[in-house]
């Protein structure tokens, strides 16, 4: 199977977890701050987020194992986001950072990197100045 991705999907359910104990904690933080958001512009709070929160802290703590079936199903959403949106971002970058770096060096036939074939060039050799770094420079490198 030939993918245009880096990893290998068929192998996403051997990735590391977070408990459901952990899931559970951050779903009640999350629908507290949801209820009382509204409390910053001095409205009433979301009731119906605050019992969600409280629900969520109770099975997290009571019996955190009624979780695991919201845990996949957000761990399998997580990664369905990654597959799309990882290459999307990655591809912005490409357009908006390198690709008019690059297109602006070869217009102004820059070659920082030196790639240009010199056929009259005996050696491609780059002279360092000063030679070498001090030799007590590396001491105690861990």
């Amino acid at each position: 199977m030939s993918s245009q991705i880096h990893e290998d999907p068929r192998y996403r359910d051997e990735m590391p977890t977070a408990s459901e104990r952990s899931f559970g904690i951050l779903f009640a933080i999350v629908f507290l701050v949801i209820s009382l958001w509204p409390l910053i512009n001095h409205g009433n709070p979301h009731w119906w987020a605050l019992v969600i929160a409280a629900i969520f802290a109770i099975v997290a703590f009571v019996r955190a194992e009624i979780l695991k079936p919201l845990n996949r199903a957000w761990l399998a959403l997580g990664n369905a986001l990654h597959i799309i949106v990882s290459p999307l971002i990655l591809g912005m970058i490409y357009v908006i950072a390198v690709m008019p770096t690059g297109l602006f060096l070869r217009l102004t036939g820059r070659d920082p990197l030196r790639l240009k074939f010199d056929t009259d060039a005996k050696s491609y050799w780059q002279q360092r100045d000063p030679p070498a770094p001090p030799s007590n420079s590396f001491k105690n490198q861990f």
